[in-house]
């Protein structure tokens, strides 16, 4: 059925997550439905989902329909800030598991940190309970930034993941930083650049040329070298196939730190402390 599945890194719980998956935003249920069964059928274990993209259900079809065994996949996906609290995060669960027609979810994410409600960590704090109890297999958080994640840490609390948004020209050296220093995996949205021009960049076009590879699998593969897990979003059936077949080359050392010198910087992130739903 496979291709060539991605590694995997294990994190606190001892879950192993695939450093390669499938984004799915902006997807609708169709469309999300079409590109995970294709998906799994060329390698993929790892999907991307949220209460927000309104794309669960497709998700949760897309690996039925591939015939592929539940245990043999790794879901992701994130819940809002009505949830926020430990009560709300297990209602924030059973109505994700439901969607995606689950029993339990492998990682299951805080979507922004939304601080002015002040509830982000009773919303980490009901994850843990949720992971205790085995309904799912890992927790983490998605866009929060050192000063949010030291609070979440004074609470005792380890996020395994914290899903930001990473590429060539958003390198953010001090959030990998603070991950690595805390064993927190780091996980890049918008691995591709987010409504940039990166992958028609001079740098990048020419590593695809030397490579003889596409300029995405250029950028993938330094997600990868850089110890971070991607989920690239395609609906496209050859880009899909291309972006997982990133474990035949590999970019040198100053490679690698000649896309991480496209950096411009962290003015245009979308702000989590004034963004978030």
């Amino acid at each position: 059925m496979t291709d060539a599945a991605a590694p995997t890194i294990e994190l606190l719980s001892g879950a192993s997550i695939p450093v390669l998956g499938l984004g799915t935003w902006p997807l609708d249920d169709e469309e999300a439905t079409t590109a995970v069964e294709h998906a799994v059928s060329v390698g993929y274990r790892l999907f991307d989902t949220a209460e927000n993209y309104g794309n669960e259900a497709g998700v949760g079809e897309g690996i039925r329909r591939s015939g592929i065994e539940r245990d043999q996949v790794f879901i992701t996906t994130k819940f809002n800030k009505q949830w926020h609290g430990v009560d709300g995060v297990r209602k924030a669960f059973e109505q994700s598991a439901a969607r995606l027609g689950v029993d339990y979810i492998d990682l299951l994410l805080v979507h922004w940190p939304n601080p002015e409600q002040d509830r982000y960590v009773d919303a980490v704090k009901g994850l843990a309970g949720l992971r205790e109890e085995g309904l799912i297999r890992a927790f983490g958080v998605s866009n929060f930034k050192p000063a949010h994640l030291e609070r979440v840490l004074d609470a005792g609390l380890v996020p395994e993941v914290n899903q930001i948004q990473l590429d060539p020209r958003h390198t953010r050296p001090d959030s990998r930083h603070f991950h690595s220093k805390h064993g927190i995996v780091t996980e890049s949205w918008s691995p591709l650049g987010k409504g940039s021009d990166l992958l028609q960049s001079t740098a990048v076009d020419q590593l695809a040329d030397k490579y003889g590879m596409t300029p995405a699998q250029i950028v993938l593969r330094w997600h990868i070298q850089l110890g971070l897990v991607a989920i690239p979003k395609s609906a496209n059936p050859l880009r899909i196939k291309q972006n997982i077949n990133l474990f035949g080359f590999e970019l040198t050392q100053d490679e690698v730190e000649f896309l991480s010198a496209l950096d411009t910087g962290e003015g245009d992130i979308t702000d989590s402390d004034s963004f978030g739903h």
